[in-house]
C-alpha cells in the first residue's frame, strides 16, 4: 500500500493497522466475489479501493495480496476491460501503476446501461426469432421490458446521484 507497509500485521504511515485493512480487503472481496466477479479481480480492486490514493504497482499488489504477477496481470486485464481500472506509468518509470477510476462506482453503473440495452436488443431479437407467441419468446419479451424497465430507472438513479454530489460537495 501507498500509504503502509503493506504487510498485513503491521502499523503502517498514519497508524493504519494493516490486519484491519487486510481484513476489509478480504470481506469485501468476498462479497464481490459472491456477486459474480472474479475472486483475483475482487482482491485487487479491494485493495485499490482500500488504499489511500487508489493507485498501486503489480509489486505493491502482489506482496499485499501475496500473489503472484501472473495473478495479479489476469487480475487487472479484467478489471481494466470491464473500466474500473485504468493503467498508468510513474513519470521516469517503466513501471505500470494501476488506478481506480474516479467517481468508480458511477462510470461502473453507467457502463451497466450500456449493457442492458444491448441484452434488451438481443433478447427481442432473439423473441421475433422464436415467436413472441411461444413461451420461450414470451419470457424473452418479458425478460427484454426488464432490462428496458431497469435501463430507465438507472438513468435517473444516475442523475440524481450526480445531483446529489453537486449539493453536498
Amino acid at each position: 500500500m501507498t500509504g503502509g507497509t503493506g504487510e498485513p500485521g503491521k502499523t503502517g504511515e498514519g497508524g493504519r493497522d494493516e490486519d484491519a485493512v487486510s481484513r476489509f480487503v478480504e470481506r469485501f472481496a468476498a462479497e464481490m466475489t459472491e456477486a459474480g466477479m472474479q475472486r483475483m479481480a475482487a482482491r485487487v480492486f479491494a485493495s485499490l479501493l482500500a488504499d489511500d490514493d487508489g493507485s498501486m504497482t503489480s509489486a505493491d499488489l502482489g506482496r499485499q495480496l501475496r500473489i503472484s504477477p501472473a495473478a495479479v496481470s489476469g487480475a487487472i486485464n479484467y478489471l481494466t476491460q470491464v473500466s474500473m481500472v485504468g493503467r498508468e506509468r510513474d513519470p521516469g518509470s517503466r513501471r505500470d501503476r494501476y488506478r481506480l477510476h474516479d467517481e468508480i462506482w458511477y462510470a461502473t453503473f453507467a457502463n451497466r446501461d450500456q449493457v442492458l440495452t444491448r441484452w434488451e436488443r438481443a433478447l427481442r431479437d432473439g423473441a421475433r426469432s422464436l415467436g413472441e407467441d411461444t413461451p420461450a419468446g414470451a419470457r424473452l419479451v418479458e425478460t427484454a421490458e426488464f432490462f428496458e424497465f431497469m435501463q430507465a430507472e438507472l438513468v435517473g438513479v444516475l442523475d440524481r446521484w450526480r445531483e446529489s454530489r453537486k449539493t453536498s460537495g
